[in-house]
């Protein structure tokens, strides 16, 4: 890899080559999917201010084609938002196929049973990311759904299993088969109805969302696994992100 892309060039072919981003937005789609720098790497290089530069291993560092002093040419320069050049309201497209789902159903509503589910589980050393909790019309109970690493799915079945008599649960169900797809980019920030579109570019597709979860510069959807690369492509036109 030269760069940092828009999204993985191996599903969209028109992605394009960043000449620079921001801190914030490598952070999200490192965290979302994106296999180019290590989270670490980024969290340190933002502590101390010091630029990074992404570029191929293939070419040595005096190479004639190194980047230009105005930051454009071959690599992607990594640094502080304001010297970012804000040219999209999104500036990348991430998924992660790594993802699987647990619901719990006819849990009872009541104050600590959050707690007294995630708990254990944080114990056992599992990560939980996006959380869906929707409450029944009479309010005695809920049903709860959350992502989890795919990996940790046996071990977080078997925690569950453990507790249920406890909390209360009526049954577990899960699912290895979606997956997650993210937008990133600072642009979010200024801008209204980002959101709105994402959601309309998959609907347009077909593809249902399973749930979704949001930050100041990022939003990410569960899908069906099976749309993955549809909703990456449909996604990264939707935002002009292809070359022209």
């Amino acid at each position: 890899m030269d760069g940092v892309y828009t999204t993985d060039p191996r599903i969209v072919t028109g992605a394009q080559k960043l000449d620079r981003i921001s801190y914030e937005e490598m952070l999200e789609q490192a965290s979302l999917g994106a296999k180019v720098l290590q989270t670490r790497s980024v969290e340190l290089a933002m502590i101390y201010k010091v630029p990074l530069q992404v570029r191929s291993s293939f070419e040595a560092p005096d190479s004639p084609n190194q980047n230009k002093p105005d930051g454009t040419g071959p690599g992607t320069i990594i640094c502080q938002e304001d010297q970012a050049m804000e040219q999209h309201v999104v500036s990348g497209v991430a998924y992660s196929r790594d993802e699987a789902k647990i619901s719990l159903r006819k849990v009872k509503d009541k104050p600590g049973v959050s707690a007294a589910i995630f708990g254990p589980l944080a114990e056992a050393d599992i990560s939980v990311d996006m959380i869906v909790q929707n409450v029944s019309p009479d309010g005695a109970s809920t049903d709860l759904t959350f992502t989890l690493p795919r990996k940790d799915l046996r071990k977080a079945i078997e925690v569950l299993g453990k507790i249920q008599e406890q909390i209360g649960f009526a049954e577990v169900t899960h699912s290895a088969d979606v997956a997650k797809v993210s937008i990133v980019g600072i642009g979010m920030r200024s801008h209204a109805g980002v959101a709105a579109r994402m959601f309309k570019s998959l609907a347009d597709k077909g593809i249902n969302i399973q749930a979704i979860t949001t930050s100041e510069i990022k939003v990410s959807v569960l899908i069906d696994e099976a749309y993955t690369e549809l909703a990456v492509r449909a996604l990264h036109t939707a935002y002009g992100l292809d070359k022209v």
